[in-house]
């Protein structure tokens, strides 16, 4: 038998320390790693919500969208157009050329755009789980 409301802290414990992990290198100005990190965070918490509405293990997936639907949230044509951005951030195997690519578009103003919507998001998924 799983225990859900064990998962769902697990989830919600890791995507809370990732969040710090996040914050500490947007202030230390590894912006490409926040970024990464940023997408850790929304997978988690989104992972801690698929739990809920699941009653089992979440999927070893790290697509956003698949699992913003399997969590049962409304998915309008803005939410989906920025989860499918932010998953581009998942790059940590990607090849050294897409990497080198991504590092350089990682200045100041394209992480802050990023960061605040990762925070806001973050923020308004936490409070679906209380």
């Amino acid at each position: 038998m799983i225990d859900t409301k064990s998962l769902v802290k697990y989830w919600q414990g890791t995507a809370e320390h990732s969040y710090e992990t996040m914050i500490s290198l947007y202030k230390s100005k590894r912006y490409s790693d926040c970024l990464f990190y940023g997408h850790i965070v929304l997978e988690k918490i989104l992972k801690a919500l698929v739990v809920t509405k699941i009653h089992k293990e979440a999927p070893f997936i790290h697509n956003l969208i698949s699992l913003w639907n399997i969590a049962g949230l409304p998915l309008d044509d803005k939410i989906e157009i920025f989860l499918a951005e932010i998953n581009e951030f998942n790059i940590r195997t990607r090849y050294p050329e897409y990497k080198l690519n991504f590092y350089k578009k990682c200045t100041l103003n394209f992480t802050k755009k990023y960061f605040d919507k990762i925070i806001a998001t973050y923020s308004e998924l936490c409070q679906k789980l209380n």
